[in-house]
C-alpha cells in the first residue's frame, strides 16, 4: 500500500460549486476510483487560502496502468471537465502534474 498527497488551489468564486460536486460525486466515478486501486480517497479544504488536500491509498501493483485507465475513462474525462476548471494549479507543481504531489515526511500507523 502506498499513501499518497497532493495538493492544488480552488478558484474563489467556484468553492461553492466545488463543494456541491463533491457532496454527490457520480457513482460511476465512485467505482472508477475504487476499480482502479484507489482507497480511503479524502479531499480537505482550507479557507480562506482555497487549498484543496488530497490524502489516497495506492493498493494496486501498476500505478501508471490504473491511471491511464482512470484518465482513459470518458464517464472520468466528463467529471474531469466539470472539476479541473474550478482548481487552480499551484505554480510550483511538477511539468506533468495537475494536482501538485507531496512528498510523505511522517507517519504513525
Amino acid at each position: 500500500m502506498q499513501r499518497m498527497g497532493m495538493v492544488i488551489g480552488l478558484q474563489p468564486e467556484k468553492v461553492a460549486e466545488y463543494k456541491a460536486l463533491h457532496a454527490a460525486v457520480w457513482p460511476e466515478i465512485l467505482s472508477l476510483i475504487s476499480e482502479c486501486n484507489i482507497t480511503n480517497y479524502s479531499i480537505f479544504l482550507k479557507e480562506p487560502e482555497n487549498l484543496l488536500f488530497g490524502y489516497w491509498e495506492y493498493v494496486g501493483s501498476d500505478f501508471e496502468a490504473d491511471m491511464a485507465r482512470m484518465a482513459a475513462s470518458s464517464k472520468n474525462q466528463e467529471w474531469w471537465s466539470v472539476c479541473m476548471p474550478c482548481q487552480k494549479p499551484l505554480e510550483t507543481r511538477r511539468q506533468g502534474e495537475w494536482w501538485a504531489m507531496m512528498e510523505e515526511v511522517f507517519h504513525h500507523g
